[in-house]
């Protein structure tokens, strides 16, 4: 797809407006719209028990899914959001007292609030230190211990947009008989992940950023060897093998990740998920991955020309994905500043984090680098 072909598809182009918080929340595209106004005409009236609908679209949405991430639909469940996604990985598992987890002290809260919540049954948590937003793998490997069960790190950082070697991490893991966890909210969408070559036992990301869809639709993608492992706590009429049979009470889980779906799914979101996806079905996620990472390296150059150091800088692309973010002791009257002339970006932990996507142009990043000039002074 080429750029200007792409950028027609986002209404939020026509406002003027420069848009690079994709970190957090990525606007809609027509592809979504129609979507919503195809859902909306069935729900109002024309099929209002619009079951047929959403059986091809769920469909739809996990076979798109299974293809960007590199493996098969029976390996995917949808959840609410990448916390409750862990919590059933961390909640399931047999722990014993003592056993430990490697996490690191730059990770957003949902990928170690559910790790921390098993401290109640004797499991102890170890954070490797990070050194300038990176996280390196011999930080983690010098935590392993005889003890240690699991590893869990986001394969690009929220705050710094560090990518992790998640293909060394999980040959270290794999190695050592650990369990290896990636939450990944900020890298699909973005960057290409392979599951199998990274050796991933269990993989979380969410819908609404990256992948340009709706807030709380989130998804997993667990082995079958670790789905084995996992003592299911919470189960429903939908977790079972024979679900319409409403009335045999046969607590045969399905075999596949699909028994962690336990009722009522979240329609609307995977209606509109299915739509968006359709985006990246149109290219190849390295397409992708190729102009995110030239935006992220032209944002880069031209922060330091104006003598604005990014926290990410002078390293590879293979550490590098869609997220920029700067220091300031003046981030948060600069950021409000931009909001002032329509460039949206976040502030998180005292830091501006910029975020542009595929289809934001270098002319883009040449205007908010001059705002920022402007500003910072």
């Amino acid at each position: 797809m080429e750029i200007e072909e792409a950028r027609k598809l986002f209404p939020h182009l026509q406002t003027d407006q420069i848009y690079f918080n994709h970190a957090a929340l990525g606007p809609w595209s027509t592809l979504v719209l129609d979507r919503i106004k195809e859902y909306m005409d069935e729900r109002s009236g024309l099929s209002v028990m619009n079951f047929e609908s959403l059986v091809k679209w769920n469909f739809g949405a996990k076979e798109k899914l299974a293809k960007l991430l590199g493996t098969s639909t029976n390996r995917l469940s949808w959840v609410d959001n990448v916390a409750n996604g862990l919590s059933i990985l961390a909640q399931g598992l047999d722990w014993k007292n003592g056993d430990r987890i490697i996490l690191n002290d730059i990770e957003f809260p949902s990928n170690v609030y559910p790790f921390l919540n098993l401290k109640k049954h004797g499991v102890e948590v170890d954070f490797a230190k990070s050194r300038n937003g990176i996280v390196d793998v011999e930080d983690l490997e010098k935590l392993i211990t005889p003890k240690t069960k699991l590893l869990s790190i986001s394969m690009v950082q929220f705050l710094s947009g560090y990518r992790a070697d998640i293909n060394s991490i999980g040959e270290l893991c794999k190695r050592k008989g650990i369990i290896f966890c990636v939450d990944a909210i900020q890298a699909v969408g973005a960057v290409n992940v392979d599951l199998k070559e990274s050796k991933i036992d269990f993989l979380t990301g969410g819908t609404q950023k990256w992948l340009m869809s709706s807030q709380g639709l989130s998804y997993f993608y667990v082995t079958e060897e670790l789905q084995n492992k996992i003592d299911q706590k919470n189960v429903g009429w939908t977790s079972v093998e024979d679900s319409w049979n409403f009335l045999d009470y046969n607590l045969t889980l399905r075999s596949n990740a699909e028994r962690y779906q336990t009722g009522t799914l979240n329609a609307f979101g995977i209606a509109i998920f299915d739509a968006a996806m359709n985006m990246f079905k149109q290219s190849k996620v390295e397409n992708f991955e190729f102009r995110i990472l030239e935006n992220t390296n032209y944002f880069i150059k031209r922060l330091s020309e104006i003598g604005i150091e990014p926290v990410l800088r002078n390293i590879s692309n293979d550490h590098l994905a869609g997220i920029v973010t700067i220091k300031h002791e003046k981030s948060k009257e600069i950021f409000s500043e931009l909001e002032k002339r329509k460039i949206y970006c976040a502030v998180r932990e005292g830091m501006i984090r910029l975020s542009p996507h595929f289809y934001n142009t270098k002319d883009e990043i040449d205007r908010v680098v001059n705002e920022l000039k402007e500003i910072a002074g």
